[in-house]
């Protein structure tokens, strides 16, 4: 079933924050720190107070009192510092881009006029860039917390000391993943209107859900959630950037409230660059031990993630996750992780598209690879001999997951089907026999989707058929619409364009969860399948009622409800929706109407899984690494919509190609973002993504009544290790067994340069 949500964004008819004018409307522009580490000696505004049409100049100061800190989660079995991030920075910054002071004003020209007008005096501190250096403490963050680890999450399972006492071989590995920009085509923004007479503020907010933000919101306000109606219009991309409330979205509320007008915020690229939260910055040193047959015995890693100045809601989420899948889809019979979170002077890190499961893939799949190198042993045999057989779940991965369902060895196999992985080793001799650098990687990955958080959804049949469903999973540009229409067409018998998908408005389903962790359709479609199954119920009753039938003998043929065994004992869906809101024609006792509410939670997290398979070609001329094939199977248990599936599994290999070969975020000595923006943040461009062949597998989960485990972040989850691996194994004939993310022209270049296999500049 094709997107139907498309049409309105192809004519221009979509409504993004930015749209939204209100009468009276004020603009807000913000204040941001340009250094990196200081402390605040003087905020001097009163030039920029005075300018025509400047309504307010805001510091910490005018919010004591106003507001709370920002909350953050702590996942469980983890400890956090009490550092959560300032609306408005007080007396000390701690990276470039951290609010400082605010402008109101009448127009946002006017505002960003006034910034002009203010001056900063910084006291200048050493800036904190590299987390490793970061926990030798000579410089701190937060005195008062004592030392720069913001996070600790430790966790052992089996006997890891006997594991490497009996191993025939330990392998060892050194990673950094270097940190990401979002880059969503919308950058952040928010409206705040307020209203005395009924005690209700009004947000309009470019989020991936009403639900959680809001939440944070009546903690930082301290305003009853109930008085907060957050509506999410139409989202121009997210990616995970986009769930939690920022802290200039605060601002618009407070001062909203005080100026009794609405007011606007909206950030320009430069600052969705620097002041959004990034994704990834992990740094690991694994080990694993292995017996002479390659069988892993046992695994070791310590991980070092970069969080950046302070903790926003969700910055402990990603690193946890991470360490708790460092087993990866093997079984390994012992393990243990620990994982520090260390502070820099940099933004905050949070959730970016698969948020701590590629990292994890990363770092295992990489292992594997040097296990296989170390012990001569191909790796696609390798990972064979490791995997968790089928019959082995649910599984305990021993760091406090409990997989659901898999079948890892069938999505293995099936890859390397695509790819022709035998015969592309044959090329591969013969094309290394000619002096190229061609490489053959896999990867196998499971994640953890959906989360234990309910989810909830509305269904309303009209008396004549059209439906209604309000949903707590908001869009963002994952098509809900379609899908959630599909599920409603297929439970209940009717045309997908008799159903309407409301999202995104907590005036209109106070309560709900969101859109993150690939959870929409195994949480949010279970939620309305929770209330489909309640219409369905009923119309079954009022159908036998008037056809004079046993409610067992009623059954839904082809969007009819018939008489078993009597096909012309029938009504239509629409007949049987009109008789339910006509109180003489229900059975006796009935309530007209024909509403549910749905609600659905997990018994724990399901786990998506995948594999993929590259090969790549690197150019010595140029360093450019060019992938030749590319091949993805990924099972999240059973598709709902198998278009937008794949459009889901295409995006998120492209995010995870640009990981790969393009992106990262690079800070100078100063802690300065050298790549604020997109002249320098290297996106892939249309002509840099290969044609990619893919296919899914469905092993249904036990967890939901869907069978579906999520699909939305596969890509960006097995794409970074397969070609990692494809790259190593291009080089390993030169004697190189690592390089660091990302792979660029240059970078290559530079490597194969000092190794004399080439001489002269780089053509870029």
């Amino acid at each position: 079933l094709r997107r139907t949500e498309d049409i309105r964004f192809l004519e221009g008819r979509a409504r993004y924050v930015d749209d939204i004018v209100l009468p009276g409307m004020l603009h807000l522009v913000v204040l941001r720190s340009t250094v990196a580490h200081a402390d605040l000696r003087g905020i001097h505004a009163e030039a920029a107070r005075r300018l025509p049409e400047v309504v307010a100049v805001i510091t910490a100061a005018d919010l004591a009192g106003r507001v709370h800190p920002l909350p953050f989660n702590v996942p469980e079995g983890a400890r956090a510092a009490p550092v959560p991030h300032p609306i408005l920075a007080r007396e000390r910054v701690r990276y470039v881009g951290e609010p400082i002071a605010a402008v109101l004003a009448e127009s946002r020209s006017v505002a960003l006029d006034a910034l002009d007008h203010i001056s900063v005096e910084y006291e200048t501190r050493p800036p904190l860039l590299d987390p490793r250096q970061a926990l030798q403490g000579h410089v701190l963050l937060h005195d008062a917390w004592g030392d720069n680890v913001l996070l600790r999450w430790q966790r052992t399972g089996g006997d890891i000391a006997g594991a490497f006492r009996t191993a025939a071989r330990v392998v060892r590995g050194t990673f950094h993943i270097p940190r990401l920009v979002a880059a969503p085509l919308e950058p952040r923004g928010a409206v705040a209107s307020f209203d005395p007479v009924i005690d209700l503020l009004t947000f309009w907010c470019s989020s991936q859900d009403p639900y959680r933000p809001r939440a944070q919101l009546s903690h930082v306000l301290d305003r009853p959630a109930d008085r907060i109606r957050y509506i999410v219009p139409d989202v121009g991309g997210a990616f995970g950037s986009k769930g939690t409330l920022p802290p200039e979205a605060v601002l618009a509320a407070v001062l909203a409230i005080i100026h009794g007008r609405p007011v606007k915020w909206v950030e320009d690229r430069r600052e969705n660059f620097a002041a959004a939260y990034q994704g990834r910055g992990l740094d690991a040193d694994v080990e694993m031990a292995v017996d002479r047959d390659g069988r892993i015995l046992g695994l070791r890693a310590r991980l070092v993630a970069d969080l950046g100045a302070y903790l926003l809601p969700l910055t402990p989420v990603p690193p946890v996750t991470a360490a708790m899948l460092m087993t990866g889809v093997y079984a390994i019979p012992a393990a243990e992780v620990q994982l520090l979170g260390v502070a820099t002077t940099k933004v905050p890190t949070g959730p970016y598209r698969g948020a701590g499961r590629p990292e994890a893939a990363y770092i295992v799949e990489q292992m594997v690879d040097l296990v296989a190198r170390d012990l001569g042993i191909d790796p696609v045999e390798l990972r064979r001999r490791n995997l968790i057989p089928p019959d082995r779940f649910p599984y305990d991965n021993l760091l406090g997951y409990l997989y659901d369902s898999g079948d890892y060895g069938r999505a293995l196999d099936r890859v390397c089907g695509l790819i022709g992985y035998d015969r592309q080793r044959v090329e591969q001799r013969r094309a290394r026999g000619e002096g190229r650098l061609v490489g053959i990687g896999v990867s196998v990955y499971v994640e953890r989707a959906g989360e234990r958080l309910p989810e909830h959804a509305r269904v309303a049949v009209e008396p004549d058929g059209r439906i209604t469903v309000w949903s707590g999973s908001t869009a963002h540009g994952q098509g809900h619409e379609t899908t959630f229409a599909q599920i409603v067409a297929d439970v209940l018998g009717v045309d997908p364009q008799a159903v309407t998908v409301r999202q995104g408005d907590s005036g209109a389903l106070p309560r709900g969860a969101g859109t993150f962790a690939s959870r929409s359709v195994t949480v949010g479609g279970s939620a309305v399948i929770q209330a489909l199954w309640q219409i369905r119920t009923k119309m079954s009753a009022i159908a036998a009622h008037l056809l004079e039938a046993a409610g067992d003998d009623v059954e839904w043929v082809n969007g009819r409800l018939c008489v078993r065994g009597s096909p012309t004992r029938a009504l239509t869906f629409p007949e049987v929706a009109a008789a339910a809101y006509q109180q003489t024609r229900l059975p006796s006792g009935m309530a007209p109407g024909l509403e549910a509410d749905g609600e659905f939670a997990l018994p724990g997290p399901v786990f998506p899984f995948g594999a993929c398979a590259a090969v790549v070609e690197i150019k010595p001329e140029t360093g450019d690494a060019q992938v030749l094939r590319l091949a993805a199977v990924d099972d999240a248990g059973r598709v709902i919509n198998p278009l937008l599936a794949e459009g889901q599994v295409r995006g998120a290999t492209v995010q995870g190609l640009g990981q790969a070969f393009r992106e990262e975020a690079v800070y100078d000595d100063a802690g300065q973002l050298l790549t604020a923006t997109f002249t320098d943040y290297a996106l892939l461009r249309a002509g840099d993504v290969p044609a990619m062949e893919s296919e899914f597998q469905e092993t249904p989960s036990p967890f939901n009544p869907l069978g579906a485990k999520g699909i939305g972040e596969a890509g960006a989850i097995g794409t970074p290790a397969a070609v990692a691996n494809a790259v190593i194994d291009a080089l390993a004939p030169l004697g190189i067994t690592h390089v660091d993310l990302p792979f660029t022209a240059p970078k290559l270049w530079g490597i194969l340069r000092s190794l004399g296999r080439l001489s002269g500049p780089a053509t870029r």
